[in-house]
Parts: C-alpha cells; sequence; structure tokens
C-alpha cells in the first residue's frame, strides 16, 4: 500500500511540474536587479559595459519545475556513474588510449563536474558530462535574485540555498582539493586559467570567481595557458608564483603548444590542477558514454546488477559512429543525436533528423560517437512561446552541489535567446 501510494505521489508531482512548466509565467528571478548588482562588481574589476548590453540573454527570469523523484533520480544516477568510474576495470579501459597527463595520477577529484539531463516522461535522461563545467558562479549569483509573486512560488523559493552557504561551499570545495594534494600547507595563489579569457562569453564569471577567491583571503589572477611559465619546480605568472589552477581550458589534455609549461608543471606536480586531463578521461570523453549505456561492457567490468540497471534508464544509450556501417547510420539517423566525442559547447553536434549529407559525410570520418535522441524539456512563456531546456548539476566528489536550467531555443543550448539563459529550478514535493 505504502509503495502504490509514493508511486502515486511521484505521478501527480511529476504531472504538477509539467503543468507549471507549461502554464505558470511567474517571475522566479528578479533579472534587472541581479544585472544591476553584477554590473556594481564587475565595475570594480575594470568592466564598466553593462551585462545587459554584452550578455542580453545571459538570465531567464521563469524557474523551471521539476518533480522532487526526478531530482532524486538524477542524483541517483551521477551516484551510479561515480561508482563505475572507481572500478579499476573501468578506469583501465578508459585510460587505455589516453594522452601521458591523462595517465599522471592526483588525489583531487575535479571541482565543477557538470551532468545535463533532459527531462523525459519516462524520467531524467543523462545527455552529456562535462569536466570543467561553466556557470555555476553565475548561478550562485542568481540566486540572490530570486522572488515569488505567488504564495506557491514561495513555498518552493523557501527550498533553495541561499548565496552565502553556496559561496561557503564553492570555496571549501577548493580548499579540499588543495588539502588533498597538499596537506596543511598554506594556498596563496589560485590561477583562473582560459584560452584569451577576457574574449570568453563567461569571462564576467571569471571576475566573480576571483572576486570570492580574494574575499577569502587567496590572492587570485586570470591568465590564458601562454603566458604561465614552469621554472625552478614551480609555476609562474610573471613573478607571481601559482599554486592551484582553476582549469577552464578546453584542451583538456593540454597538448597545445600554448599549455605546454601547465602540462610541465601538472606532470612534475609543482601545481594543482583541478580539473585535470585524468578527469577528463574518466568522465567526459564523450566514448564513455557508450561503456556506460552498455550492459554487457558495464557487466565484464564488474558493475553490480542495481547499479547498471540504474544506467540502463538514465543514460541515452550511445554508440560508437563506425565508418563501415553508413548507409543504416543514415537510414537509422533521425532517431540519433551525433556527437564528437572530444567536443565541447555543443560544437559539432547534429541532430539525426536535420543532418545533411554533408555533415554526414564529415562525422562518418570518425571521432563521433551517436546518442539515442530524446527531446529536452518545454518550458512556455507567456505569450505562449515555447523554450526547451535542460537541466544541469554541478558535483564534486559525487555530490550535487547546485543545480540550474538553461532555457534556450534550437538544436542546443546557445543564451541567445529572447527570454532564455540559465534559471532556477524549483523542485516540487521538495518540502
Amino acid at each position: 500500500m505504502i509503495e502504490v501510494w509514493v508511486r502515486n505521489m511521484s505521478t501527480i508531482e511529476q504531472a504538477v511540474a509539467k503543468e507549471l512548466n507549461r502554464s505558470c509565467h511567474c517571475v522566479g528571478t528578479d533579472v534587472a536587479a541581479l544585472h544591476s548588482w553584477l554590473d556594481a562588481d564587475l565595475r570594480d574589476r575594470g568592466i564598466a559595459e553593462p551585462v545587459v548590453t554584452s550578455h542580453p540573454h545571459l538570465f531567464s527570469q521563469m524557474p523551471v519545475f521539476v518533480a522532487r523523484e526526478h531530482r532524486l533520480r538524477m542524483a541517483k544516477i551521477i551516484a551510479a556513474i561515480e561508482s563505475v568510474v572507481a572500478l579499476p576495470s573501468y578506469q583501465a579501459k578508459v585510460l587505455n588510449h589516453a594522452p601521458k597527463t591523462a595517465a599522471f595520477t592526483a588525489p583531487t577529484h575535479g571541482v565543477f563536474m557538470g551532468y545535463d539531463f533532459h527531462i523525459a516522461d519516462e524520467g531524467p535522461k543523462l545527455i552529456e558530462i562535462n569536466s570543467n563545467a561553466g556557470g555555476a558562479m553565475l548561478v550562485v549569483a542568481m540566486a540572490r535574485a530570486q522572488q515569488a509573486c505567488c504564495p506557491e512560488v514561495a513555498d518552493y523559493l523557501s527550498a533553495q540555498p541561499q548565496t552565502n552557504d553556496l559561496e561557503n561551499e564553492i570555496v571549501a570545495m577548493f580548499m579540499e582539493e588543495w588539502r588533498l594534494s597538499r596537506g596543511t600547507q598554506s594556498l596563496a595563489c589560485i590561477a583562473i586559467v582560459d584560452a584569451n579569457p577576457r574574449e570568453q562569453y563567461l569571462y564576467p564569471e571569471f571576475l566573480l570567481f576571483q572576486k570570492l577567491f580574494e574575499s577569502r583571503g587567496v590572492h587570485s589572477v586570470i591568465a590564458s595557458p601562454e603566458e604561465l611559465h614552469f621554472q625552478n619546480d614551480g609555476l609562474w605568472f610573471g613573478e607571481q608564483r601559482i599554486d592551484m589552477v582553476y582549469n577552464r581550458l578546453t584542451d583538456f589534455y593540454l597538448e597545445s603548444p600554448s599549455s605546454s609549461a601547465l602540462a610541465s608543471a601538472h606532470l612534475a606536480d609543482a601545481v594543482v590542477l583541478t580539473p585535470n586531463p585524468r578527469t577528463h578521461a574518466l568522465y567526459a570523453n564523450k566514448f564513455n558514454l557508450a561503456l556506460l549505456s552498455d550492459e554487457q561492457a558495464l557487466s565484464s567490468m564488474g558493475a553490480p546488477k542495481n547499479v547498471i540497471d540504474t544506467l540502463l534508464d538514465g543514460v541515452l544509450r550511445t554508440e560508437v559512429v563506425h565508418a563501415n556501417g553508413s548507409e543504416e547510420w543514415w537510414s537509422n539517423r533521425k532517431q540519433w543525436f551525433f556527437k564528437p566525442s572530444s567536443g565541447f559547447g555543443s560544437r559539432g553536434t547534429y541532430r539525426g533528423d536535420k543532418l545533411t549529407r554533408k555533415a554526414f559525410g564529415e562525422i562518418m570520418q570518425g571521432g563521433y560517437v551517436a546518442q539515442s535522441f530524446s527531446p529536452p524539456g518545454e518550458r512556455r512563456q507567456a505569450d505562449d512561446n515555447a523554450l526547451k531546456f535542460d537541466i544541469r548539476n554541478y558535483v564534486y566528489a559525487g555530490k550535487v552541489q547546485q543545480i540550474a536550467a538553461r532555457l534556450y531555443q534550437g538544436q542546443t543550448t546557445n543564451f541567445r535567446t529572447q527570454g532564455g539563459g540559465f534559471a532556477p529550478v524549483y523542485a516540487i514535493g521538495s518540502g
């Protein structure tokens, strides 16, 4: 009887979440106030241009609703993946052909793992894992601009974490990475590193991280990899020795010549690098999704049955694309979503039913996986215009720290959609 009641409650919560995403037009985020606060923060860091001018679609004013059961289910899928990644047999398989930078073992977990989901009628479906997921600091900033325009939304809002708590957790995460690597030594300087950082779309987030670190007594610099140099058993930015690097590079294995100093310092254990190439190889290479959705492979690696069942249900079936089956792939293309194994930010991805012969030819040259297509969730605006959404879980050491939605139109998330951008997630039934 209890099991039936729980199942019925879960079904009701899912129906309520779906209806609210269709018909609730509440303003969950005071975007104007958020822009004002960010403008003030960023002016202190030398950016005079208003955020709304440079990033007009970074935040959505609408919240996204999910059933409590779906939020718990995402956490369960994440825990199952973490348990498989910990298996020596899995690690041996995915690291077999990885570059030497990924073979180097560090004690860190990797900050801001990103687990992205679509919410299907039958439950959450993992679409991607990212080893340096962006946006977490912007989601923290968004937390202080939440508002309730009706009592019902106020109930969900009360369960949201507070900005100070989220900031404390972020700092504690970096300090734990440092402790795992350096014990009781003092952390003096963190470098936030990305290619041409000032030209990155999320550069404002780098400045927010820098401000947060410095508010806790840790000096911080923002640098491109070629501005770093390795000498005297240390990594340096000018005259400043770097203790830790918060790695935002999409040169995941540090193979570019511009990353040579960082690679050398990492391999010499002269700097704490997080996330590092091994983290990407273990989690974020999209070939791994083929293993995580393959019952036989999971069983052969020693995964227990309950973990296998969770992954088969929660990870979209993924297969490595081989050119010798090109005609079959073309015939069945509409049921697949094609992704480059080492891609990022939706670059080079193709929805099968939108695929041209030219693009298909590029896919058949290798380096792609095909993922069974699962449509994203839908959030309707007041004008009845539909936006798509996915759900990103920011995770550290297997624990979900925060969760956010990304609203968009088009084939993939893009931050170019009117009314789209990062959005808060309210769990129905969380109280």
